[in-house]
């Protein structure tokens, strides 16, 4: 991530100018996919990057060394700015500064913290703990001072509303913002009515968590903009999608012993190959080995 892009990028949040929506992304594929449809930044989702890194739930089992390698990766194959996922900072203050340091060299335009408990759950399940609001503060002030560059921005999430009520999540979000935080982040309201509230209440940039499937309603892009909200975040569509298409695939194969006659859309071998690089490859062997490489239409693996 160039100082340039990230310059504009945070420009764009602390600015306005519409809503920024943000597809999740969790590895090479969704993030070379999301690039080249255009978005004006895309979410490195912890749900997504844990599921398909780990094979394991989000509840703190991942640690800061899989999640900055993912950031690393990711922000390496994109030009896109990329907002990534540091759930609760990985431990004390010093971790937080630690994190907050190696996501931005890792090429991340922004940082996501939240104040759980940790271990930390998905922002959607029942049961979750936060901190007190003073240690959230402290980890927040410690965040914006860790950063090298300015431009680096850094989201507050509180998870208080399911547990504590809404009135406590915004009480906690004016003292986030008051802490330095660029974005405020009131994880799973639960009513269009509820949204508004957090809208008129807050004076900072907000961030929406369209969850497909969880506590807060999935919003027009249009509806989240005249709520009040900067920044929309898509984080799961993208990975439920393509875990229903595996599973389609996988059962037909199971049932049937072959691909031939299959139903569900596969992305096109050849196209899937230039995606990934392959033509450039090709490139390389005809410029360096002098030979021709490359697929064919009928090429296999």
């Amino acid at each position: 991530m160039s100082a340039e892009r990230r310059r504009r990028f945070a420009e764009r949040i602390r600015h306005g100018g519409g809503l920024v929506v943000a597809p999740g992304v969790y590895d090479g594929v969704s993030a070379r996919l999301a690039e080249r449809c255009g978005f004006e930044a895309l979410y490195m989702t912890g749900y997504g990057t844990v599921a398909s890194h780990l094979g394991l739930p989000d509840a703190g089992l991942a640690t800061y060394t899989d999640m900055v390698s993912r950031v690393a990766q990711i922000a390496a194959l994109t030009t896109t700015p990329l907002v990534a996922d540091g759930d609760t900072g990985y431990g004390g203050l010093l971790n937080v500064r630690h994190t907050v340091r190696g996501y931005e060299a890792a090429g991340a335009a922004a940082i996501q913290i939240e104040d759980q408990e940790f271990p930390k759950k998905c922002g959607h399940m029942l049961g979750r703990r936060v901190v007190p609001t003073e240690d959230m503060v402290a980890k927040i002030r410690v965040a914006v001072d860790a950063r090298r560059d300015p431009d680096f921005l850094v989201i507050a999430r509180t998870d208080a509303r399911t547990t504590l009520g809404l009135d406590e999540a915004l009480r906690r979000a004016e003292a986030y913002a008051r802490a330095g935080a660029d974005l405020l982040f009131v994880e799973s309201p639960e009513s269009i009515d509820e949204m508004q509230r957090i809208g008129r209440t807050l004076g900072v940039p907000l961030v929406a968590n369209m969850v497909d499937g969880g506590r807060t309603p999935v919003l027009p892009a249009a509806t989240l903009q005249a709520l009040g909200y900067r920044l929309a975040i898509f984080p799961v569509t993208g990975l439920l999608a393509a875990a229903a298409a595996l599973d389609a695939v996988y059962r037909g194969l199971k049932a049937h012993g072959s691909t031939d006659g299959l139903a569900t859309p596969l992305y096109p071998f050849k196209d899937f190959g230039t995606l990934m690089g392959f033509d450039d490859v090709a490139a390389f062997d005809r410029a360096y080995r002098g030979i021709e490489g490359g697929f064919d239409d009928g090429a296999g693996g």
